[in-house]
C-alpha cells in the first residue's frame, strides 16, 4: 500500500500541525482545486463508459455501485438521489456498500477486506449480462470491490473500475478503467479528502450524463423530476413556463392534466395535444421530449 500515490506523504507539510488554522484550510482547499483538472483528463474514458452504460440501461439493465468506506457512502448518496431527480425506478441504480446499509452510519473498516463478500453481493442481487457494475476504490485494490467486479465479469455484466491511482489492480480485466490520479493527500492516506471529492464528482457526472443519454432531461431541465412537494411543484411550473414559453397559469393547468409530469406537460403544450397523446408520443420517442415532438410533428425548443 505504501507505494500507492494516494498513500504518499507531502514533505512540504511536515509542519502542518504547527501552522495557523488559516494556513491549514488553505492547504486543504488548494489541494481540492487540483481535482477538477484531473477529472478533465479522463473525459474520453468516462464518456465511453457512459455511452455503454446507457445502452445497457436502455435495454432493461440495472447499474450497481460497489464501494467500501467513503466510496460506498458516496455511491449510496448518488444512487439515492436519482429517483426523485429523474423519476427512475428505485432499483435502476443501487449502491452495494461493504458492510451493508449499516456501514452508511457507522464505519465497518474490516468489511472492505472480504473479497468473497463482494462477489456474494453481486450474485445475491442477481447481476446478469444486461447489467452494469461500477467498482469504486481509491487504492484500486480493495478486495470487496475486486471480488464484486470479478463476479460481475463472470456473468458478462458491463464492468467499470474507478480508482485514484495509475495502473490500479482494479483496472485489469474490466470493460472501462477510470483512473483519476489525485496524488498524496494533505493528511497522508486520508482518501476521504481529495480522492473522495474526485469520486463524488465522477459519480455525479457519470450518473447525470447517463440520465441525459436516457432522455431524462431536456436542455438543462430535469423534466422527469418527481414533483412530490411544494418546492418541486413550483420548480415544475417554472420549468414548463421556460420550455413551453407559457405563463404560470397555463403551465399549472398542463401539469395538473399531466398528473404533475413535467415531461408530459411540456409535450402537451409544445405539441398541442392532450396528455394521453403526449404520453404515447413520449413512449414512441424513447422517453425524450425532442423525440416525442419529432414523432408528433411538434415544436422543438
Amino acid at each position: 500500500m505504501g507505494a500507492l500515490a494516494t498513500e504518499g506523504v507531502r514533505d512540504d507539510l511536515l509542519d502542518l500541525d504547527e501552522r495557523d488554522t488559516g494556513s491549514v484550510l488553505r492547504e486543504l482547499w488548494e489541494a481540492e482545486a487540483t481535482v477538477a483538472p484531473a477529472l478533465l483528463q479522463v473525459v474520453p474514458t468516462v464518456a465511453a463508459a457512459v455511452d455503454d452504460i446507457a445502452d445497457r440501461l436502455r435495454g432493461g439493465g440495472r447499474m450497481f455501485y460497489l464501494g467500501a468506506g467513503t466510496p460506498g457512502r458516496l455511491a449510496f448518496v448518488d444512487a439515492s438521489e436519482l429517483p426523485p431527480t429523474y423519476g427512475t425506478p428505485a432499483d435502476l441504480v443501487r449502491a452495494l456498500p461493504a458492510g451493508g446499509v449499516e456501514a452508511m452510519v457507522e464505519a465497518r473498516e474490516g468489511a472492505e477486506d472480504d473479497g468473497a463478500a463482494g462477489a456474494a453481493m453481486v450474485r445475491e442481487v442477481g447481476v446478469g449480462p444486461q447489467d452494469v457494475v461500477v467498482g469504486i476504490s481509491a487504492s484500486g485494490r480493495t478486495p470487496y470491490v475486486l471480488g464484486g467486479l470479478a463476479a460481475a465479469a463472470e456473468v458478462g455484466a458491463l464492468t467499470v473500475a474507478v480508482s485514484n491511482n495509475a495502473g490500479a489492480r482494479a483496472s485489469t480485466g474490466v470493460d472501462h478503467a477510470i483512473e483519476i490520479p489525485t496524488g498524496p493527500e494533505v493528511i497522508s492516506g486520508s482518501t476521504r479528502l481529495k480522492a473522495g471529492s474526485a469520486q463524488k464528482m465522477l459519480l455525479g457526472a457519470l450518473s447525470t450524463a447517463v440520465m441525459v443519454r436516457l432522455g431524462k432531461t431536456h436542455g438543462p431541465f430535469m423534466v422527469d423530476m418527481q414533483a412530490s412537494n411544494v418546492k418541486l411543484r413550483d420548480r415544475a411550473v417554472r420549468m414548463v413556463q421556460r420550455v413551453a414559453g407559457c405563463d404560470a397559469g397555463a403551465a399549472t393547468a398542463a401539469l395538473e392534466e399531466a398528473g404533475w409530469s413535467t415531461k408530459v406537460a411540456v409535450v402537451q403544450l409544445l405539441g398541442g395535444m392532450p396528455s394521453h397523446q403526449a404520453r404515447t408520443a413520449l413512449a414512441e420517442g424513447d422517453g425524450s421530449v425532442r423525440g416525442a415532438l419529432a414523432r408528433a410533428g411538434g415544436e422543438h425548443r
